[in-house]
C-alpha cells in the first residue's frame, strides 16, 4: 500500500465517506479521536476538521512513518486507558490476528460513552475469486484469511462490553476485464493475503489457471461481476446515561392479546 497511489485503493472513499455520513448523525463532539490507518488522508483531514485532537496508528511501517503515525498493530496499542472519546477503524478488522483481543484493547481506550466506528470486508465478500482459487491444477493452500460475518461480528462486540451495538452490511458489485485487474485492486486496499507464515507463491501454471477460471465467470459482454461485502459497526463503552434495555419481564402489554385478531 505505502508503495501504491492513495487513489489505487477504491475502498477508501467509499468507507471514509459511509463513515462521514454517519458521523453526522451523532450529535456530540469528540474533543480526542484514535484514528487505526494511515492509508486514506482525506479520512484524516475530515477528522482534524472536526477540531478533534486525532492520534493515528498505523500496521504498515512505511505508511506510519509517511503520516506521523504511531507503529502498531490493533491488537497490541500500547495507550493510556480512557484517553479516547473516538475511535475509528476504516477496515482492516478481519486481518487482524486477535479480533476479540482487539475489539477489548479498543473498549479500554475509549473513555465512559466513548463511540467506536468502522467497516471492514466482510464474509461472503469475493466468492468467484473464492471459486477460482480452489480450481483443478492449483494447490490447496489458504490465501484470503478468514472473514467475519454480521451476527459474530454483532456477538463479539456485546461479548467485550460495547453497549448499543449497530452491525449492518452494505453489498458493492465491482466489475473486471480480468483477474489481474481484481489482485492490483486487493493489493492496493490492503486485502491481500496477511497470512503468516506466508503461502508459497503460486506458479506460473496455477495463476493462469486462476485466470482462467475466473474468466469462465464472466457476463456475456466478458466482464467479470465481483461482490464485496462491507460490514459497518458501532458501538459505545458503557456509561450511566446510555439508555438501557427494559428489565426481563416488566412488560405491562401482553403479545397474545395485541396478536389476537380483532371482533
Amino acid at each position: 500500500m505505502a508503495r501504491l497511489p492513495a487513489s489505487a485503493n477504491f475502498l477508501a472513499p467509499i468507507i471514509a465517506e459511509t463513515l462521514h455520513d454517519r458521523l453526522a448523525m451523532v450529535t456530540r463532539d469528540f474533543p480526542r479521536t484514535l484514528l487505526i490507518g494511515a492509508h486514506d488522508r482525506a479520512l484524516a483531514d475530515h477528522l482534524r476538521g472536526t477540531g478533534t485532537a486525532l492520534t493515528i496508528v498505523e500496521a504498515g511501517p512505511r505508511l506510519a512513518a509517511a503520516n506521523e503515525a504511531l507503529p502498531a498493530e490493533a491488537d497490541a496499542i500500547d495507550l493510556p486507558f480512557a484517553s479516547f472519546d473516538l475511535v475509528v477503524w476504516p477496515g482492516g478488522l478481519d486481518s487482524i490476528n486477535d479480533v476479540p483481543g482487539a475489539l477489548l484493547r479498543l473498549r479500554a481506550l475509549l473513555a465512559p460513552d466513548g463511540l467506536l466506528l468502522g467497516a471492514f470486508v466482510g464474509d461472503g465478500s469475493l466468492p468467484r475469486l473464492r471459486r477460482a482459487v480452489m480450481t483443478d491444477g492449483v494447490r490447496p493452500i489458504a490465501r484470503l484469511h478468514p472473514q467475519i460475518d454480521l451476527a459474530a461480528m454483532g456477538n463479539l462486540l456485546q461479548r467485550v462490553g460495547f453497549t448499543l451495538p449497530v452491525v449492518d452490511v452494505e453489498a458493492l458489485t465491482v466489475r473486471y476485464g480480468d483477474w489481474f485487474a481484481l489482485v492490483r485492486d486487493l493489493r492496493a486496499a490492503g486485502l491481500a493475503s496477511r497470512l503468516a507464515p506466508a503461502p508459497p507463491p503460486l506458479t506460473r501454471e496455477e495463476a493462469a489457471r486462476i485466470a482462467a477460471a475466473f474468466a469462465a465467470q464472466a457476463d456475456p459482454d466478458g466482464r467479470i461481476a465481483e461482490s464485496v461485502r462491507l460490514v459497518h459497526f458501532s458501538g459505545w463503552a458503557p456509561h450511566p446515561d446510555q439508555p438501557q434495555p427494559a428489565r426481563r419481564g416488566s412488560g405491562t402489554a401482553s403479545l397474545a392479546a395485541a396478536l389476537k385478531p380483532n371482533g
